[in-house]
């Protein structure tokens, strides 16, 4: 056998696989396997969750607990932070039985899991969205639309605004007033005088005297040949003028509208500390979708059919722009920032995928130059300034999603400045992009894919960038010191499946691990600095709340315990996280094994169920409690009754790097299901399976794979299931799809490649489609459409279920029962 042992460096206690009868015996001080074993012959169980509580219970899993509410097993913290003191933390908890969220306050030094805050105190504590002045003595945030500033040191309060209005992006100017917005207004308070100072109000609508870029014939033989109407002109030009000086003379003259044209709307709007100038975006107003957008809900509460508007599709997308300007609010004028400064902005990127495509009609494609559409990237805090206002970082994508560029601003020439381009010919992550500025050093800090892997650079304005992260590993989650010495974040670093807290020394580049917990591991730093507040997790484990002193490096206390008796006491499998080789790269695949209790010596070869995780770009195999709980629950069903299970982190999926995201780069569903195969394979060779045995299943992008494994390699499994499936990508949304397989109009080959309905007479084996109808998601028309297919196909060996008031993410107990029924009998029936 070939086996690989991946585990040497994990640094919590391993245990054994599902098996409870194999002693255990210890490579090093951290690693653990069975003793039946040798280090270099180990049945590749390299990562091995820690077994549930309650392993060796008798008690039977059954479809009716798992697929119940899930209430039933604890209600994790959600949406924790930190208090001012650093010494308490708030975290939301769901009620029991309804979708409601309370907040609960919990002391590090007290015991249970904390106390409900008063519904009178929510304003104090409930400062999530808080921005801390430049000396960090105070705060200000906005709670249910009104702005708060809080003096840090006496716990004080001060409401600055009673209104009925949304104020938000509250915020400090550097002379210490506060800044907000409410709607396109922007507001400043002055905390001397508490006068409200009106700083912008931006327009939708074009100015009085509307800019021409190209006059009529007529209009400008007008102006050329009648007097009367170019002095028209010139006294018009004088007034506004003059109005315009008057207000930047004049303090008490208020006249802050900013034209930026009719039918647009406001994207991106961002205030610098100073209160002098505005970054804003704008784009049309105008919906690029059809009437015919709609999705019918067949249950509405009125007993009438609902028609509910839904996304538009790739196919019918309109390509998508944003004008970018500098408004300088001191002298009341604007400046459009052109975007031909970037470096490629006008660079044919499609030229080699249009060229194959008009190669098959016959036609030559001729490659030209030409303007980009352009726009300020979608991620949390595109637009960064410097702390004192001076300089501005903006990121900004290109619509055909091969390139980001970071830049600043050349106030004087009105004029972008590139600082950092990122080009992928496949196509741009929409994850690790966080951005911010070292204020101290004049320096930009980034994530950037450029070597493989998400890492951490910086870069001082007019100097070279260079790493800080390096290796096989992905980094996200900054938090910057206050002193600016350090940088915090989450990373893989020692394992692709176990995410640990650490931080870099800017200056020497030292990066130091903060946590040796295991499993998956989300963070936040205290206000003072001292401690990590952690949500940790297990494969086995639902999320709880630790804390970390780094001041005296003891272990992580666990504050919470949410989790319930009952689930603690059922017998959940703890599955192996196994690195698989692949016959087509390098790289293994990461998947989780099941392994029953005796599977290696039973005579008769074991049957197997193979899982596919959804939306393809996420991670499953990892050592933290997943997502898809209800499946876990269901794959420890089928272990305890003799299933092997596998759920693999097939190409395309998260945590591996940019090669492995984008190797399904303008054909979906062909890396994915050679994944699949070699974990078949990899099953019969290593876990006594019988290739003719296996069935899969999953849900969206797993739907899919379910579909195109079946349709295009039928004899790999014997019968499959697909969940809110996708069955032609040119009815999936725009974002999405066309980052892997551009827009159809200029791709179709990788359209009609890449989609299941184009390879539906390849279904021999029997499917289950399983389809909710009110999906805004993946549309029930995906499921419609592939039906109809298979009819004309003749195709007899499959069936559909529908769920009238589910959405792509099911929500009643009694629809997830369902499903799960019809899928467990499908492969109690084929297997």
């Amino acid at each position: 056998m070939k086996i690989q042992l991946i585990a040497a460096a994990i640094s919590f206690s391993l245990v054994a696989c599902v098996s409870t009868e194999q002693k255990q015996v210890v490579l090093d001080s951290q690693t653990t396997i069975a003793s039946d074993v040798t280090t270099s012959d180990v049945i590749a169980r390299e990562v091995l969750a820690k077994p549930s509580v309650g392993v060796t219970s008798a008690t039977k899993i059954t479809l009716e607990k798992i697929m119940s509410n899930p209430d039933w097993f604890g209600r994790s913290p959600e949406s924790w932070y930190w208090g001012d003191d650093s010494q308490t933390v708030f975290y939301k908890q769901k009620r029991q039985g309804n979708p409601l969220r309370d907040l609960v306050q919990k002391n590090l030094s007290t015991q249970g899991n904390g106390e409900l805050v008063k519904l009178a105190q929510m304003h104090v504590v409930a400062d999530t969205n808080a921005v801390l002045n430049n000396s960090r003595t105070h705060e200000v945030y906005t709670f249910e639309g009104n702005v708060f500033v809080k003096a840090l040191a006496t716990q004080t309060v001060q409401q600055l605004t009673y209104t009925s209005a949304v104020e938000s992006s509250a915020m400090f100017l550097t002379n210490g007033n506060i800044a907000y917005r409410v709607d396109d207004i922007f507001y400043a308070h002055d905390m001397s005088s508490q006068k409200i100072i009106e700083l912008a109000n931006l327009k939708m609508t074009d100015a009085e005297k509307p800019v021409l870029d190209t006059p009529s014939y007529i209009a400008a033989e007008q102006h050329e040949l009648i007097e009367y109407v170019a002095l028209q002109e010139r006294n018009k030009d004088l007034r506004a003028e003059q109005k315009r000086q008057l207000r930047v003379k004049n303090s008490t003259v208020t006249q802050t509208n900013f034209y930026l044209g009719k039918g647009n709307k406001v994207v991106h709007a961002s205030l610098s500390p100073a209160g002098d100038k505005l970054v804003v975006s704008v784009a049309t107003d105008k919906s690029p979708g059809k009437d015919s957008d709609i999705m019918p809900n067949y249950i509405a509460n009125d007993g009438d059919i609902k028609a509910k508007k839904v996304r538009t599709r790739v196919a019918d997308n309109r390509q998508y722009a944003e004008q970018l300007y500098i408004l300088d609010l001191s002298q009341g004028t604007k400046a459009l920032l052109s975007y031909d400064s970037l470096p490629g902005f006008d660079e044919d990127v499609l030229a080699s995928v249009r060229k194959e495509n008009y190669a098959r009609e016959g036609k030559k494609y001729k490659s030209e130059k030409s303007a980009r559409n352009i726009h300020v990237m979608q991620t949390w805090e595109p637009i960064q300034w410097q702390n004192n206002g001076q300089q501005v970082a903006i990121m900004l994508e290109a619509w055909d999603n091969k390139d980001r560029w970071i830049t600043t601003v050349d106030f004087d020439r009105k004029a972008l400045v590139s600082q950092h381009r990122l080009h992928d010919d496949a196509w741009i992550n929409y994850t690790f992009n966080e951005q911010g500025w070292l204020n101290n050093a004049e320096s930009l800090y980034y994530l950037s894919e450029e070597s493989g892997y998400a890492h951490l650079y910086l870069k001082p304005l007019n100097g070279k960038a260079r790493a800080l992260t390096a290796g096989n590993f992905e980094v996200n989650d900054l938090t910057v010191s206050a002193d600016e010495q350090n940088i915090y974040f989450k990373a893989n670093k020692k394992h692709p499946g176990i995410y640990e807290i650490y931080k870099v020394n800017i200056a020497s580049g030292k990066v130091t691990a903060l946590t040796d917990l295991g499993g998956m591991n989300n963070y936040t730093l205290s206000p003072d600095e001292a401690k990590l507040l952690i949500e940790h997790s297990e494969i086995t484990s639902p999320p709880e709340l630790y804390v970390k002193d780094m001041t005296n490096n003891t272990e992580a206390m666990r504050l919470t315990h949410t989790v319930s008796a009952a689930f603690l006491a059922m017998p959940w499998a703890a599955p192996n996280v196994v690195a698989i080789e692949s016959s087509h790269q390098a790289q293994p695949i990461y998947s989780k094994v099941y392994l029953p209790k005796g599977y290696d010596k039973t005579s008769a070869k074991n049957k197997a169920v193979m899982f596919s995780h959804g939306a393809g770009y996420l991670q499953n195999s990892h050592l933290g409690w997943s997502g898809y709980f209800r499946e876990y629950m269901f794959h420890s069903m089928l272990v305890q009754q003799g299933y092997v299970v596998i759920d693999m982190d097939y190409r395309a999926s998260k945590g591996y790097g940019r090669d492995w995201r984008t190797a399904i780069y303008r054909h979906m569903g062909k890396p994915e299901v050679q994944d699949m195969r070699d974990g078949v394979n990899w099953l019969v060779e290593n876990a006594n399976v019988d290739a003719n045995r296996v069935g899969t299943y999953g849900g969206s992008y797993g739907g899919f794979l379910t579909l195109m494994s079946m349709f295009t390699d039928p004899e790999l499994f014997q019968s499959g299931s697909a969940l809110r499936l996708v069955s032609d990508w040119a009815y999936y949304n725009h974002g999405y799809t066309s980052n892997i397989l551009n827009m159809p109009g200029d791709d179709p080959i990788a359209y009609e490649r890449s989609s299941p309905i184009y390879f539906a007479e390849g279904l021999e084996k029997p499917l289950l489609i399983n389809a909710p109808m009110v999906d805004d998601n993946v549309f029930f028309q995906d499921t419609v459409r592939l039906v109809q297919r298979l009819i004309e196909l003749e195709k007899q060996d499959f069936e559909t279920a529908i769920y009238p008031v589910e959405p792509h993410g099911f929500v009643q107990p009694s629809s997830w029962l369902n499903e799960y029924r019809r899928i467990y009998k499908l492969f109690e029936t084929t297997l």
